[in-house]
């Protein structure tokens, strides 16, 4: 335990120190601020794009859904390489508009597109807080589980480290701006490829090799090695689904969207795009994935009529990896270098979320900023006053994320239903992100729609979306609601993710209304 400690600390230092040295190299301007001067290298950019990316869902949710699951969530592994090609043909098209315009964040490239104003800004924006809130959630969840497997004797471990880990978060962002961030991303991208990595040579050892380790995976249930998986979720329009949108959804977010307009120059995201297609796809099936599925011979799954329930030894499906490497490395390496080893896993863990918290964090500083504070609260305020909001808005947006993962971490919270695993916030998140689909490829490459079609489609995306979510139902006291009645319904007849059914009314609807909007200008002008 001591051992833990002293590296967290460690780690926890050095952040700071870079927290600091992003200051010191800095200028106090919004730009250097919020994209580093538009000047970051191929490895910084390639580290600080897999880091928020790869976020507690690589390490702890990722991990934890396939021991629920079994192999069905392994094909999850699929999102990756979409990722990648997500980020060779949109990154750089984002990056040109961005330098040629002086562009920040996403609003200030589709507002002027088309045409700027209050509704599609806020719109915009909002689409932005949807997403980043609760992926900053997930990640103080995963440092309060984490607290809760190092400190399993002391009450409130799990409160304790998720405000430690929102704490350090926040003030290393709030010094250094993006510098800070693509720095201590680079960091952490490192710690948490090293943390899989060695996760999955531990498991694949102590098993007795790669031949045993299969042969043991062989005779799991019938269930963990077939669709639709243990809980009978994952059928094969909900996989399909979640494998082409979550990526998807994933790279046009916000804190991705600034690391484009950051890059210096199209082979810095070309390079990028390769990098983090090769390695991560790597970690995923070589180190994620089999940790899930030992994890359920080592420790099986307790079934019953209510359902599949984590081994006692478990406790949380999210813990999984901590719990094994916990078990495993003392008997493979000895007492000491077991702990030292297991304490650089965790800090990989601690590393994969506080690379996507800060990368959101601030993020959601520059949207407050850029899209709200100064252009509709103080327009024509100070440089100094835009970043102070901007720090500003990082801290109150922590505290905020802070407070619902504390709520819903109570059993008795009707938030707990959502906060259950790490995977179920991460959809949730990309449910509202991927709505901004349509209108990032109508701006990149066809230039067809009209104002009245975005700010149309992108509220029935987000309201469709919304129906299908896990939040949904939690409005109602009981399912005796007619609407809430034939959403199930169609959640029961068409079983595909949440962004599907906001992603196709939101199309729909776009293609439509430009169409004839479309008619009415040109008539209009001949």
């Amino acid at each position: 335990m001591s051992i833990a400690i002293f590296v967290v600390l460690i780690y926890l230092g050095l952040l700071l120190l870079f927290g600091w040295l992003g200051y010191s190299h800095g200028e106090r301007s919004e730009e250097d601020y919020y994209l580093a001067g538009r000047g970051q290298g191929w490895l910084i950019s390639a580290m600080t794009i897999m880091a928020t990316f790869f976020s507690s869902f690589a390490l702890l949710g990722a991990p934890g859904m396939v021991y629920r699951e079994g192999l069905v969530f392994a094909l999850v592994s699929l999102n990756v390489p979409i990722a990648g090609v997500a980020i060779y043909l949109l990154g750089n098209p984002i990056r040109r508009a961005g330098k040629r315009h002086g562009y920040i964040t996403q609003a200030d490239m589709l507002c002027d597109y088309y045409g700027d104003g209050l509704g599609l800004r806020l719109l915009v924006t909002l689409v932005g807080f949807l997403f980043a809130i609760p992926y900053v959630m997930m990640q103080l969840k995963a440092g309060g589980e984490l607290a809760a497997v190092l400190f399993s004797g002391y009450d409130y471990a799990f409160e304790v480290g998720a405000i430690v880990l929102s704490l350090i978060t926040a003030l290393y962002i709030m010094i250094g701006g993006m510098r800070s961030v693509a720095w201590t991303d680079a960091l952490q991208c490192v710690l948490l490829v090293l943390g899989m990595t060695l996760g999955g040579i531990a498991l694949v050892v102590s098993m007795g090799g790669p031949t045993a380790f299969l042969r043991e995976v062989n005779q799991l249930p019938t269930a963990s090695l077939t669709v639709p998986g243990n809980t009978k979720f994952w059928q094969i329009p909900m996989l399909f689904t979640v494998c082409l949108l979550m990526p998807i959804g994933g790279i046009i977010q916000p804190a991705q969207w600034m690391r484009f307009y950051s890059a210096r120059d199209s082979n810095t995201l070309r390079r990028s795009a390769l990098i983090f297609t090769i390695l991560l796809t790597g970690c995923y099936v070589f180190a994620i994935m089999p940790i899930g599925l030992g994890g359920q011979v080592m420790y099986p799954l307790e079934y019953s009529p209510d359902g599949v329930a984590p081994n006692e030894r478990v406790g949380s499906f999210d813990q999984i990896l901590v719990v094994m490497l916990d078990d495993l490395l003392p008997n493979l390496v000895g007492e000491v270098v077991g702990a030292t080893l297991s304490s650089l896993v965790i800090v990989a863990i601690m590393a994969a979320a506080m690379s996507t918290a800060d990368s959101n964090l601030h993020a959601l500083s520059a949207m407050f900023t850029r899209d709200i504070y100064s252009r509709f609260l103080r327009p024509g305020c100070s440089e100094r006053e835009k970043l102070w909001s901007g720090q500003a808005l990082i801290f109150v947006a922590t505290a905020v994320s802070l407070s619902l993962v504390l709520i819903g971490s109570r059993p008795d919270s009707s938030l707990s239903g959502l906060m259950q695993m790490i995977v179920t916030l991460a959809l949730f998140a990309v449910s509202f992100s991927v709505q901004l689909l349509p209108m990032t490829l109508d701006v990149l490459f066809f230039q067809r729609g009209t104002r009245l079609a975005a700010i149309t489609s992108l509220c029935c995306g987000l309201l469709v979306a919304f129906l299908f979510t896990p939040l949904f139902p939690l409005l109602f006291e009981d399912d005796s609601s007619q609407l809430l009645q034939r959403v199930n319904a169609a959640k029961a007849l068409i079983p595909v993710h949440a962004s599907a059914w906001g992603l196709a009314i939101n199309a729909i609807v776009f293609v439509t209304i430009s169409k004839i909007d479309r008619r009415r200008i040109d008539g209009r002008t001949n």
